[in-house]
C-alpha cells in the first residue's frame, strides 16, 4: 500500500474506533469561523495532537482542534484550525483535512479563509464566495507518484468549485441579508504579506482577493471528485496605491466582525447539502 495512503487510512480508522460515524460533510474553520464550532452539537472532540500523524496547527489563532457532531440536522466533521504550507508542511500534510474527511464519507468540504481584498469593489468585512482560483504555490499536493485509491492521475479543475453549492450560497445569503461578492482567489506561498508591486501583478492577473491557502485543499478535492465551495472574509485592502502598515490584530478584528453572518451561511449551506449537491 502507498504510504500517503496508509497513513490517511490509519487516522481514518483510529477515529473511528473512537465514535466518528456517519460524515455527511467536512468544514474547515479558518480564519472567520470560529462562531461556528459554538453551534456544533458535539459529539466527539479532539486536539491535533492527539491524533495520530497529524500535524499540529502552528498559528496562534487557529486551535488546532477536529470536532465531530451535528450541524443542520447533518454530520460533520470541523477541523478547527488548519495546516499551512508556510508552517514548513508539506502538502500532503496542509490536504490531510480534506483526504481523511473523504475516506471517513464526506460528500462535500465547505472552506474558509482570511484574505486580502484586491478588487476596489470589495470592502473590508464583505464576504467572497470564491468561483476561481489562481494557485501560485511554489508546490502542489498531487506531484509524485499517483495515489490511485484517491483519483486519477490528471484531475480537471474546470469546474473545482462546485456550482450547485455556489448558487446555493448566493441564494441563501440573499434570503439573510448577507452581502455576498463573488471572485476569483490568488493563492500564494507567504508567511509574508505581499509588496505593492505583487499586489499590482495579482490584480492584473485576474485576482480579486489574495490569500495563503484553499487550493491546495481544492486541488485535493478536485482529484477525489469531492464537492467543495470556499469563503473568504476579506480582511484587509490592497490597493497599491493607497497601502497602510497592516496591523495582524486589526485583521483579526475584522474577520470577527464577520463571522456571524458566515456562519449562519454555512450553517443553512450545510442544512440544505443535499439540494444544493443535487444542482
Amino acid at each position: 500500500m502507498n504510504d500517503v495512503m496508509e497513513t490517511l487510512k490509519e487516522v481514518a480508522e483510529y477515529l473511528q474506533e473512537r465514535g466518528v460515524g456517519q460524515v455527511d460533510c467536512g468544514v474547515i474553520l479558518g480564519t472567520g469561523l470560529g462562531d461556528l464550532a459554538s453551534k456544533i452539537e458535539v459529539e466527539k472532540e479532539w486536539s491535533y495532537n492527539q491524533i495520530p500523524h497529524l500535524p499540529v496547527a502552528t498559528v496562534e489563532f487557529h486551535f488546532g482542534r477536529l470536532l465531530y457532531g451535528k450541524l443542520g440536522g447533518k454530520w460533520v466533521l470541523a477541523w478547527q484550525g488548519r495546516f499551512h504550507y508556510y508552517e514548513g508542511y508539506t502538502m500532503e500534510q496542509v490536504v490531510m483535512p480534506v483526504r481523511i474527511t473523504r475516506l471517513l464519507g464526506g460528500r462535500a468540504m465547505l472552506i474558509s479563509n482570511a484574505a486580502g481584498a484586491l478588487n476596489p469593489e470589495h470592502g473590508l468585512g464583505d464576504l467572497m464566495c470564491i468561483e476561481d482560483h489562481i494557485n501560485l504555490q511554489p508546490d502542489n499536493p498531487l506531484r509524485g507518484a499517483n495515489v490511485d485509491e484517491l483519483g486519477n492521475r490528471f484531475p480537471d479543475l474546470y469546474s473545482a468549485y462546485h456550482p450547485g453549492l455556489r448558487k446555493a450560497l448566493h441564494r441563501i445569503a440573499e434570503q439573510q441579508g448577507t452581502t455576498l461578492r463573488s471572485g476569483i482567489y490568488a493563492s500564494v506561498a507567504g508567511p509574508h504579506l505581499e509588496t505593492p508591486a505583487e499586489y499590482r501583478y495579482l490584480r492584473i492577473i485576474g485576482a480579486d482577493a489574495v490569500g495563503m491557502s484553499t487550493a491546495p485543499e481544492v486541488i485535493a478535492c478536485a482529484h477525489m471528485g469531492m464537492p467543495c465551495v470556499a469563503i473568504s472574509v476579506l480582511t484587509d485592502a490592497c490597493d497599491p496605491d493607497r497601502l497602510a502598515p497592516v496591523v495582524i490584530e486589526e485583521i483579526l478584528a475584522t474577520a470577527k466582525q464577520s463571522e456571524g453572518a458566515l456562519s449562519r451561511l454555512i450553517e443553512q449551506l450545510i442544512s440544505e447539502l443535499d439540494a444544493a449537491l443535487g444542482d
